[in-house]
């Protein structure tokens, strides 16, 4: 099985350019729960704008206060097979978005070895060096977002290098990765791949937005061995996340937009995946990430405790937010509003006034209108200046850069 798994790790990361493959960390995480939960961006708020697949372990709460809680420590169980690690992370979910204006969740799909993943769940990796050199693992408390559900553009979504889809022809495909969502049936699915910052401040575990204490290097890339700005010196792992959505099952044509255009919208209201985004909070358990870590891991971790993804299956939590989220439904949870370029935004309705309602006929918004969005929608921010005024009487208010919340 090792060797099975080395060779898609080397594949994975083939497009990188990386010289030379020291050791990866590559294991699984099942699903925790799927819900509008977002404890670093809306700490307390009973639920968040939009949906997200949280894997890990079962701390994930309303609150995760780093001042209260040592997840690492508290939690007693996790979804993860390296079974000390009850670390959170969580991404953004993918729906269909049918003819008829109606969304469906696109179920995942499980990585390659991880057939049993209850939900599909995630393939996280942590590298710590293709260089020979050491890493400094994350610390209680360390939480961090990379990318923005905000951005709509390329120019934006630049901001945050290596956050990107694969197309997959097979299972084993790890080439052709796009910025952007892939515009043609993938005839295995769509991979999402969120890479995150690889240097730390050295002081701050968290910072108000959630990504100043974190860089990418200042020139090349992680796995081309990119030097650490001044600002951020310390090299951390390479933490790695890939999510495979099952869109087999939408690949007739004949379902899509009669323009052509790719009909998945993600559940912040994105057809074009520029506003990809993953959270992390940290919990593994003592010191047993830096152990792995200075061991140089290789897929298989001695230093580790480890569980069976069977056991890691039983590991849920109910859901805190009560709503409809599978099935056909009218809008994405949460009613948010769709932004930005959406297919069908020429035919079927007048894009200068948001766009037409009826998909049927390839209509959409384009992004350019005058739409409104409901509370705790995306009222704005970022330097975005589509889709995103508030309803008439309510005001907007910036919270972080990260969401806006339409009062």
């Amino acid at each position: 099985m090792k060797l099975q798994q080395r060779s898609v790790l080397a594949a994975a990361l083939a497009l990188a350019g990386a010289p030379s493959v020291d050791a990866v960390l590559r294991f699984s995480c099942s699903e925790l729960v799927t819900e509008r939960l977002d404890p670093l961006v809306f700490p307390g708020a009973a639920q968040s704008p939009h949906l997200h697949q949280i894997v890990g372990g079962n701390m994930f709460n309303v609150t995760m206060d780093p001042e209260r809680y040592n997840i690492g420590e508290e939690a007693s169980c996790t979804t993860c097979t390296f079974s000390e690690d009850f670390s959170n992370y969580w991404t953004a979910t993918l729906f269909f978005r049918a003819r008829n204006g109606s969304y469906i969740r696109v179920p995942q799909r499980p990585n390659i070895d991880f057939d049993n993943a209850r939900g599909g769940g995630m393939t996280v990796y942590y590298t710590a060096s293709y260089q020979g050199a050491k890493v400094t693992a994350f610390q209680p408390g360390f939480r961090m977002i990379v990318g923005s559900p905000m951005y709509r553009t390329s120019a934006e979504a630049a901001k945050f290098r290596q956050l990107t889809f694969t197309c997959l022809e097979t299972m084993y495909t790890r080439t052709g990765e796009t910025t952007s969502m892939p515009t043609q049936p993938c005839k295995e699915g769509i991979m999402a791949n969120v890479r995150f910052p690889t240097c730390w401040d050295g002081a701050n575990l968290d910072t108000p937005n959630h990504s100043d204490h974190v860089a990418y290097p200042s020139s090349g890339t992680f796995e081309s061995g990119g030097p650490c700005p001044a600002s951020h010196p310390v090299p951390i792992p390479q933490l790695f996340y890939e999510v495979i959505w099952d869109t087999r099952q939408f690949n007739d044509r004949s379902l899509w937009p009669e323009d052509g255009s790719q009909p998945f919208v993600w559940s912040y209201g994105d057809y074009t995946g520029y506003g990809t985004h993953g959270d992390y909070v940290f919990g593994w358990k003592g010191d047993s990430l830096q152990r792995a870590m200075d061991d140089n891991c290789d897929v298989v971790c001695p230093t580790l405790k480890t569980q069976s993804i069977g056991t890691g299956n039983q590991c849920t939590q109910d859901k805190k937010v009560a709503e409809q989220i599978d099935g056909w439904l009218e809008s994405l949870p949460g009613d948010v509003e769709v932004t930005g370029p959406q297919p069908g935004a020429g035919s079927g309705g007048n894009p200068g006034n948001g766009g037409g309602s009826n998909p049927g006929d390839g209509g959409g918004n384009n992004g350019g209108g005058s739409c409104q969005v409901s509370k705790w929608g995306q009222c704005g921010g970022q330097g975005w200046s589509g889709c995103t005024s508030c309803a008439s009487g309510s005001t907007c208010r910036a919270q972080n850069n990260y969401y806006s919340q339409c009062l």
